[in-house]
């Protein structure tokens, strides 16, 4: 049997960074899940979806190396498309990937201690997010 559930977030942009794994952890709970897998995938060219040990200095620190990776203030010919100034936000998007697949076993995602699934709005505005868990048991 396979289960698919939607997840509307409210995010700030400018890489805001959301921790998923409690919606994780309940739609493994509410579907019984034992063994097998769950996907977590955000719509949109503009999100990803990761993992990291979310504290808040290793936030900082993800935005950082973001700026680093695809700065804000560089000029990039998508503006030249839409008109719009959030190039960088498709790029990081773009490197760090739209989904995740998070293995389960006895009930449990597999995670580390300190590992969490991060949902991550890169944009450079508020945006209403759709993320989906996809996942089934054996």
């Amino acid at each position: 049997m396979h289960f698919l559930k939607e997840i509307n977030l409210k995010t700030e942009g400018f890489t805001d960074i959301i921790d998923v794994t409690p919606h994780i952890s309940s739609f493994i709970s509410e579907n019984e899940i034992k063994q097998g897998g769950v996907t977590v995938f955000t719509r949109g060219s503009t999100g990803a979806v990761t993992t990291i040990e979310y504290e808040p200095n290793l936030v900082k620190d993800f935005k950082n190396a973001m700026e680093r990776i695809a700065p804000s203030d560089m000029e990039y010919e998508h503006k030249k498309t839409w008109n719009d100034d959030n190039g960088c936000s498709h790029i990081r998007a773009s490197v760090v990937g739209c989904s995740e697949t998070i293995p389960v076993s006895g009930g449990k995602a597999l995670l580390g201690t300190w590992q969490q699934v991060v949902v991550v709005d890169f944009d450079t505005g508020a945006r209403n997010r759709t993320v989906y868990l996809s996942g089934g048991k054996t």
